[in-house]
Protein backbone atom coordinates (compact mmCIF):
# COMPACT_ATOMS: atom_id res chain seq x y z
CA UNK A 1 0.00 0.00 0.00
CA UNK A 2 2.96 2.35 0.56
CA UNK A 3 3.85 2.55 -3.15
CA UNK A 4 0.26 2.94 -4.31
CA UNK A 5 -0.18 6.16 -6.28
CA UNK A 6 -2.52 8.65 -4.67
CA UNK A 7 -4.43 10.07 -7.56
CA UNK A 8 -7.62 12.01 -7.64
CA UNK A 9 -9.86 11.04 -10.52
CA UNK A 10 -10.27 14.75 -11.19
CA UNK A 11 -6.54 15.32 -11.74
CA UNK A 12 -5.33 15.75 -15.28
CA UNK A 13 -1.85 14.30 -14.76
CA UNK A 14 -2.10 11.54 -17.31
CA UNK A 15 -3.30 11.32 -20.87
CA UNK A 16 -6.52 9.53 -19.89
CA UNK A 17 -7.61 10.79 -16.49
CA UNK A 18 -11.04 11.75 -17.76
CA UNK A 19 -13.57 9.44 -19.35
CA UNK A 20 -13.44 9.80 -23.14
CA UNK A 21 -16.07 7.71 -24.97
CA UNK A 22 -14.87 8.96 -28.39
CA UNK A 23 -11.44 7.38 -27.78
CA UNK A 24 -12.98 4.46 -25.86
CA UNK A 25 -11.06 5.35 -22.67
CA UNK A 26 -12.57 4.87 -19.23
CA UNK A 27 -9.92 5.23 -16.50
CA UNK A 28 -10.75 3.46 -13.23
CA UNK A 29 -14.16 2.41 -14.54
CA UNK A 30 -16.53 -0.48 -14.70
CA UNK A 31 -18.11 -0.43 -18.16
CA UNK A 32 -21.34 -1.99 -19.46
CA UNK A 33 -22.80 -2.71 -22.87
CA UNK A 34 -26.01 -4.42 -24.02
CA UNK A 35 -25.82 -8.16 -24.63
CA UNK A 36 -28.00 -8.93 -27.67
CA UNK A 37 -30.55 -10.51 -27.74
CA UNK A 38 -30.80 -10.92 -23.95
CA UNK A 39 -30.76 -7.15 -23.28
CA UNK A 40 -33.54 -6.68 -25.85
CA UNK A 41 -35.89 -8.55 -23.52
CA UNK A 42 -34.23 -7.84 -20.18
CA UNK A 43 -32.52 -4.44 -20.52
CA UNK A 44 -30.89 -4.69 -17.09
CA UNK A 45 -28.75 -7.64 -18.23
CA UNK A 46 -25.60 -6.83 -20.18
CA UNK A 47 -21.89 -7.34 -20.62
CA UNK A 48 -19.33 -5.76 -18.26
CA UNK A 49 -15.65 -4.96 -18.28
CA UNK A 50 -13.14 -3.17 -16.06
CA UNK A 51 -10.62 -0.56 -17.15
CA UNK A 52 -7.06 0.21 -16.14
CA UNK A 53 -5.80 3.55 -14.86
CA UNK A 54 -5.13 4.48 -18.49
CA UNK A 55 -8.72 3.63 -19.43
CA UNK A 56 -8.00 0.43 -21.38
CA UNK A 57 -10.98 -1.94 -21.25
CA UNK A 58 -10.54 -5.57 -20.12
CA UNK A 59 -13.46 -7.99 -20.36
CA UNK A 60 -14.02 -11.71 -19.89
CA UNK A 61 -15.03 -12.25 -23.51
CA UNK A 62 -15.34 -16.04 -23.55
CA UNK A 63 -13.67 -19.22 -22.37
CA UNK A 64 -10.07 -18.51 -21.32
CA UNK A 65 -10.23 -15.11 -23.06
CA UNK A 66 -9.68 -11.61 -21.70
CA UNK A 67 -10.39 -9.02 -24.37
CA UNK A 68 -8.53 -5.71 -24.30
CA UNK A 69 -9.34 -2.34 -25.86
CA UNK A 70 -12.72 -3.43 -27.30
CA UNK A 71 -15.58 -5.15 -25.49
CA UNK A 72 -16.95 -8.39 -26.92
CA UNK A 73 -20.39 -6.89 -27.67
CA UNK A 74 -19.53 -3.35 -28.73
CA UNK A 75 -18.41 -0.15 -27.08
CA UNK A 76 -19.66 0.65 -23.59
CA UNK A 77 -22.97 2.43 -23.25
CA UNK A 78 -22.64 2.91 -19.47
CA UNK A 79 -19.81 3.38 -17.03
CA UNK A 80 -19.10 3.94 -13.36
CA UNK A 81 -15.86 5.72 -12.53
CA UNK A 82 -14.40 4.56 -9.22
CA UNK A 83 -11.90 6.08 -6.81
CA UNK A 84 -8.54 4.23 -6.94
CA UNK A 85 -7.60 5.52 -3.49
CA UNK A 86 -10.22 3.12 -2.04
CA UNK A 87 -8.10 0.05 -2.94
CA UNK A 88 -6.94 -1.61 0.31
CA UNK A 89 -4.92 -4.65 -0.85
CA UNK A 90 -3.12 -3.68 -4.05
CA UNK A 91 -3.21 -0.83 -6.52
CA UNK A 92 -5.88 -0.61 -9.21
CA UNK A 93 -3.89 -1.90 -12.18
CA UNK A 94 -2.41 -4.79 -10.17
CA UNK A 95 -5.96 -5.82 -9.16
CA UNK A 96 -7.14 -5.73 -12.77
CA UNK A 97 -4.13 -7.77 -13.91
CA UNK A 98 -4.59 -10.33 -11.13
CA UNK A 99 -8.28 -10.74 -12.01
CA UNK A 100 -7.30 -11.12 -15.67
CA UNK A 101 -4.68 -13.73 -14.78
CA UNK A 102 -7.27 -15.78 -12.89
CA UNK A 103 -9.94 -15.51 -15.59
CA UNK A 104 -7.57 -16.43 -18.43
CA UNK A 105 -7.72 -19.92 -16.89
CA UNK A 106 -11.52 -20.04 -16.53
CA UNK A 107 -14.28 -21.49 -18.67
CA UNK A 108 -17.02 -18.94 -19.36
CA UNK A 109 -20.50 -19.81 -18.09
CA UNK A 110 -23.16 -17.23 -18.88
CA UNK A 111 -25.12 -17.92 -15.68
CA UNK A 112 -22.47 -18.65 -13.06
CA UNK A 113 -18.96 -17.51 -14.05
CA UNK A 114 -19.15 -14.63 -16.46
CA UNK A 115 -18.01 -11.07 -17.17
CA UNK A 116 -19.70 -9.76 -14.01
CA UNK A 117 -17.76 -12.29 -11.94
CA UNK A 118 -14.53 -11.18 -13.66
CA UNK A 119 -15.13 -7.54 -12.71
CA UNK A 120 -16.02 -8.61 -9.15
CA UNK A 121 -12.81 -10.70 -8.96
CA UNK A 122 -10.70 -7.69 -10.00
CA UNK A 123 -12.35 -5.45 -7.39
CA UNK A 124 -12.00 -8.12 -4.71
CA UNK A 125 -8.31 -8.66 -5.57
CA UNK A 126 -7.55 -4.95 -5.15
CA UNK A 127 -9.69 -4.82 -2.01
CA UNK A 128 -11.87 -2.04 -3.39
CA UNK A 129 -13.93 -0.60 -0.53
CA UNK A 130 -15.67 -3.66 0.97
CA UNK A 131 -13.86 -6.14 -1.29
CA UNK A 132 -16.95 -8.34 -1.25
CA UNK A 133 -18.38 -8.14 -4.76
CA UNK A 134 -20.25 -10.72 -6.81
CA UNK A 135 -22.11 -11.13 -10.08
CA UNK A 136 -25.41 -9.70 -8.80
CA UNK A 137 -23.88 -6.71 -7.00
CA UNK A 138 -21.96 -5.71 -10.15
CA UNK A 139 -25.10 -5.97 -12.30
CA UNK A 140 -27.26 -3.97 -9.88
CA UNK A 141 -24.52 -1.36 -9.45
CA UNK A 142 -24.17 -0.87 -13.22
CA UNK A 143 -27.92 -0.69 -13.80
CA UNK A 144 -28.70 1.81 -11.06
CA UNK A 145 -25.52 3.92 -10.96
CA UNK A 146 -24.05 3.61 -14.45
CA UNK A 147 -23.85 6.84 -16.41
CA UNK A 148 -24.71 6.67 -20.10
CA UNK A 149 -21.92 7.58 -22.51
CA UNK A 150 -24.29 9.48 -24.85
CA UNK A 151 -27.89 9.87 -25.96
CA UNK A 152 -27.30 7.25 -28.66
CA UNK A 153 -26.15 4.87 -25.90
CA UNK A 154 -29.54 5.26 -24.22
CA UNK A 155 -31.24 4.49 -27.53
CA UNK A 156 -28.98 1.47 -28.14
CA UNK A 157 -29.81 0.17 -24.67
CA UNK A 158 -33.59 0.69 -24.60
CA UNK A 159 -34.92 0.90 -28.19
CA UNK A 160 -34.98 -2.87 -28.86
CA UNK A 161 -36.78 -3.50 -25.54
CA UNK A 162 -39.27 -0.71 -26.28
CA UNK A 163 -40.03 -2.11 -29.75
CA UNK A 164 -40.52 -5.65 -28.41
CA UNK A 165 -42.72 -4.38 -25.57
CA UNK A 166 -44.80 -2.33 -28.01
CA UNK A 167 -45.24 -5.35 -30.33
CA UNK A 168 -46.29 -7.58 -27.43
CA UNK A 169 -48.82 -5.00 -26.25
CA UNK A 170 -50.09 -4.38 -29.78
CA UNK A 171 -50.58 -8.04 -30.71
CA UNK A 172 -52.10 -8.91 -27.34
CA UNK A 173 -54.79 -6.27 -27.96
CA UNK A 174 -53.73 -4.14 -25.01
CA UNK A 175 -53.24 -1.06 -27.18
CA UNK A 176 -56.64 -1.16 -28.89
Amino acid sequence: KEDMPRMSIDQEDGPHQRVDPKDNRYPYCIVWSPLPPISWVLPFIGHTGICTSEGVIHDFAGPYTIGTEQMAFGNPTRYIQLDPTKCRKMDWDAGVEEGNRIYRKRMHNICCDNCHNHVAQCLNEMGYKTGNYGMISIGVWCFFEGKFTSVSAIVKTYLPFTIILFLILYFSGSLS
